[in-house]
Order: structure tokens, then C-alpha cells, then sequence
């Protein structure tokens, strides 16, 4: 699998096989990066050794403790991080999809994130430390040039993008295409979304940029928010991206998923970029690695996975 993509491994089910099973299926399949809701001693040590890149979150819930307590966040860093010293760690998230400027903890991210930011610079360690949005938080996203942070969130980015500059980190977000889709089919054609059309179906009339697909589109939609708050520099890691396989009608079925999933691979690991960043591959964490059983939220949410939890694929992926 090409070195700029990755999975997700999430672990919200009740009959999913052991990390070391799963540790072991990725390994089979030559994939190089994987990112973790949350920190597990099973995990981290079946990930001992492999050279697997690891993007590794802040659960929600420790953010409070974590951008109140420098203490409790250097034990953080301590026991999650430096204690697996044979673990290749990507980033670190503080949280992931804050719902700023509502959730009581929005003003906590960054504090959080210097906290364990300078936690590992103190231990000798450069892991970037970032956040992780969902791209609800850009507003005005049509044409990707007008994008930007929403009035309420506009603030708390500027600052965390501050930090993400001076330390040239970059900002995770998560891209779906499948959601924008299924939630406005009137405007959205499938084509669009799954990067199959074979013309130019947006082009922006601020700067003639051009686009074939929607993932490119709210990418650069994320890019002008960024830039509107003094972000030139910083770049995007796409931490989640998917298409599920199930309960959704004819929309989320496998063939959409396979064809989703495939040309996604393709797109991002070749050197297009994006219309607005173009000339490079674009690290991206496909969702999800298992169907999970007990995941909440809507039917769909339970099959975004590559494989069943028997590990059976759902559909062939060609990695690249």
C-alpha cells in the first residue's frame, strides 16, 4: 500500500478479533500508517517494533484534564508515548470533531495541545501535536474559495492554527463526501462524489480553479478557512475518509464503497494534489479498517469497515 495511506482502527464492537490478529492483518497488507481513537496497551504493544505509523488521539473526555493539568498530561505523554519508545508515532490529536464553539471544552484544545507538545519537547520527542475537525466547522464552502471557519469557531481556529504554524504542524480533518452526498442528492451527483466523473463539474469563479471530484473541493474549501486565519503554511492530513457498505439504502452499498474507496487510494497517492495544493500525495486515513458492531449513530455507521470482523474483506481494495 502506498506509504501516504493509512486506516483507521477503530474497536467499537463486541466480536472483533485480537490487536494482534488486527496488527498482524495490517501487516499483511503492507499497510504503513494506522490511527487510534484512543490509546490501548493490547495496541500499542502488538505495534511494538512494525514500523507502522501511528496517529494516536486524545479521547474528548481527557481534554479537560489535559488542557487544565500540565502534570496529568505529561503522565499522559509518559505512559501512551514515550513508554512504547518502539512505536513510530505520526501526531498526536487532542480530541476529535470538538463541536466549538458549543462543547465546554473548545477553549481547552489548544491549551491541551501545548501541554503535550511541550511534555515531548522536555523528553526529547518532535511528534507533532494537532487537533482533529470535521469539516462542518468551514462554513461557506461553495465555491471552495469562499471557505471559512464558522463565525463561532473562527477565534479558537486562529489560535490553534498559530501554534500549527509556528511549529509546522499540520491540521487533521475529516473529509467525507459520502455525507455531503447522501444529505443533498439535488445538488450532489454520485459521480462527483466518488470521483468517477470524467469532466470538470465545479469551477470556482473566484480563481478558475477547476474540479473533477468533491473530496478535492471540501479539501480546499478547508485550505481557504485555514489560510483566512493566517494558516499559509500548514497543511492537511486527511485522518478519516469513507464510504459505508450498508444501510443506506442505494446509496451506501459495497459496489459505491468499493468504487469510492479505490479511486480514493488512486487520488491520493498520486502526485495531482488538489486544485488549490496540487503537486503532491495527500496522507490520508481511510475509515475504517472493521465493520463495528456497537459503533453509535445511524445504521451506517456500523459499515464503514474494509473487512468484517472476521476478517473477510468486504470488498478487493487495491492498495498502491
Amino acid at each position: 500500500m502506498s506509504g501516504n495511506v493509512g486506516v483507521n482502527y477503530g474497536r467499537q464492537g463486541n466480536n472483533l478479533p485480537s490487536p494482534a490478529a488486527v496488527i498482524n492483518l495490517i501487516r499483511s497488507r503492507n499497510i504503513s500508517r494506522i490511527r487510534l481513537f484512543s490509546p490501548d496497551s493490547d495496541v500499542l504493544n502488538a505495534l511494538r517494533g512494525t514500523g507502522i505509523g501511528v496517529v494516536l488521539n486524545v479521547p474528548n473526555p481527557d481534554i479537560q484534564r489535559i488542557g487544565t493539568d500540565p502534570d496529568f498530561a505529561g503522565d499522559w505523554i509518559w505512559r501512551n508515548v514515550l513508554s512504547y519508545n518502539d512505536v513510530q508515532y505520526r501526531y498526536i490529536s487532542v480530541g476529535n470533531e470538538i463541536d466549538i464553539p458549543h462543547s465546554p471544552v473548545s477553549n481547552l484544545i489548544l491549551p491541551g495541545i501545548r501541554n503535550l507538545h511541550n511534555a515531548l519537547r522536555a523528553a526529547g520527542n518532535n511528534t507533532p501535536v494537532s487537533t482533529t475537525i470535521a469539516t462542518s466547522l468551514v462554513v461557506d464552502a461553495f465555491p471552495p474559495s469562499n471557505g471559512r471557519f464558522s463565525d463561532g469557531s473562527r477565534d479558537i481556529m486562529r489560535s490553534i492554527v498559530e501554534f500549527l504554524v509556528a511549529n509546522r504542524s499540520p491540521l487533521l480533518v475529516n473529509v467525507y463526501p459520502y455525507f455531503a452526498y447522501s444529505l443533498n442528492q439535488q445538488q450532489i451527483q454520485l459521480d462527483y462524489a466518488n470521483f468517477t466523473a470524467n469532466r470538470v463539474v465545479v469551477t470556482d469563479s473566484n480563481n478558475g480553479l477547476q474540479y473533477r471530484n468533491l473530496f478535492d473541493a471540501l479539501t480546499d474549501a478547508t485550505y481557504s478557512a485555514i489560510e483566512k486565519v493566517g494558516g499559509w503554511g500548514v497543511d492537511i492530513v486527511i485522518t478519516e475518509s469513507g464510504w459505508p457498505s450498508a444501510e443506506n439504502g442505494n446509496i451506501a452499498t459495497i459496489q459505491n464503497a468499493s468504487t469510492y474507496i479505490n479511486n480514493l487510494i488512486s487520488h491520493v497517492s498520486g502526485t495531482s494534489g488538489t486544485p488549490k495544493r496540487p503537486g503532491k500525495s495527500i496522507e490520508t486515513y481511510i475509515f475504517a479498517l472493521l465493520n463495528e458492531n456497537i459503533k453509535p449513530g445511524a445504521r451506517d455507521e456500523q459499515h464503514f469497515g474494509l473487512y468484517y470482523p472476521d476478517m473477510r474483506e468486504v470488498y478487493p481494495v487495491t492498495f498502491r
